[in-house]
């Protein structure tokens, strides 16, 4: 391997989906010191493993979650331990080496620990929450983000539990260059109000749009992926996954605020392609037969020209999606490394 040096022009890859297993002390330095004894805390075990604590909730830290670089054959609920993954899960001088190797200029990374929503920071305590929501933007667009500016596209968590405050932090970050937000595929899974109840979200619909920020559903962030049965085998969850954001896709295209703010951009991370010329087919030929008793208008447009407007889409390996990409629109998929996850093919 002597004498290889990374060109710059060979890093021409731009990952809209990667993830962070989170250090030990991300906050240390962003949440008040009153609430530091009470923060989510991570806790080396007896057993060699590491995990998340917070009240009375523990949070397995790695898994399949954290195999970047392990051949298949060790894949499980194994490696358990921040000392048995690669350091560039979590230390960003390590992730970016380990980017260089891969050929990937840019990453967006989510969350991991407190769900792609958040939603373990959601407690009784109003101005508890919103600090540990905020400590967590803070870390990772100061420290995560701030190490690396010209690597990172900086994403943050949402106030979920509060749209007019979720909107706020919208536009706080939005401030600092931020223009992402991760969120949940499925409030109503989560018990929020769905998509479709336009006034509860309309304060955070407006500072998106206001702000030029793109709303990220994440695959399996409302907790709800496909189960047929309580006694199929695990490969059955790992296939039906993409449904997942299958059914988010519908539910967004046939909800209110596309058709009310024509800015609007939602990106269904870690979805795949290859279901999309199928899906739109189906809601052109659902809106072609249906329509006139459902009620349902997009200004004389077909729904999948809207869709085409709206979404942004994104792949790991997708052979079906890539031959029929020309359907699905060039302009609307993005690629994904998914580093460090089970499904990432990295490096």
């Amino acid at each position: 391997m002597k004498g290889i040096v990374m060109n710059k022009d060979d890093m021409i890859l731009i990952s809209v989906d990667d993830h962070i297993v989170e250090p030990p002390d991300m906050f240390r330095n962003h949440l008040p010191k009153k609430y530091l004894d009470e923060a989510p805390r991570l806790v080396h075990n007896e057993d060699g493993s590491d995990t998340w604590q917070f009240r009375d909730v523990v949070i397995p830290n790695v898994a399949l979650n954290a195999v970047a670089g392990r051949p298949k054959e060790e894949y499980g609920l194994e490696p358990q331990g921040l000392d048995e993954i690669r350091p560039g899960c979590w230390k960003v001088d390590e992730r970016v080496k380990d980017m260089n190797a891969g050929g990937i200029l840019g990453s967006m990374c989510f969350p991991s620990f407190p769900g792609f929503a958040g939603r373990l920071f959601v407690t009784e305590d109003h101005e508890f929450s919103l600090a540990l929501v905020q400590a967590y933007n803070d870390w990772h667009v100061e420290e995560w983000c701030g190490a690396y500016p010209a690597r990172f596209i900086p994403m943050t968590l949402p106030v979920i539990w509060d749209p007019q405050a979720c909107a706020e932090e919208i536009r706080r970050n939005a401030a600092r260059g931020v223009h992402s937000l991760t969120f949940t595929e499925n409030p109503a899974a989560m018990g929020y109000p769905s998509f479709h109840d336009f006034d509860h979200w309309k304060p955070m619909w407006d500072a998106l749009v206001d702000t030029d920020t793109v709303l990220n559903g994440h695959i399996g962030s409302s907790g709800r992926l496909a189960i047929t049965a309580p006694d199929a085998p695990m490969d059955v969850m790992i296939t039906l996954q993409p449904m997942n954001i299958v059914q988010a896709a519908a539910d967004l295209l046939w909800s209110r605020p596309i058709k009310e703010y024509p800015d609007l951009k939602i990106a269904l991370s870690e979805g795949g392609t290859g279901w999309i010329p199928y899906f739109l087919d189906r809601v052109d030929r659902t809106y072609e037969m249906h329509s006139t008793w459902t009620g349902q208008d997009f200004g004389g447009r077909l729904p999948s020209e809207v869709f085409r407007e709206h979404f942004l889409t994104c792949f790991i390996a997708d052979p079906v999606g890539v031959t029929t990409r020309h359907q699905i629109g060039v302009d609307n998929i993005c690629w994904e490394a998914d580093y460090p996850h089970s499904d990432s093919m990295w490096p």
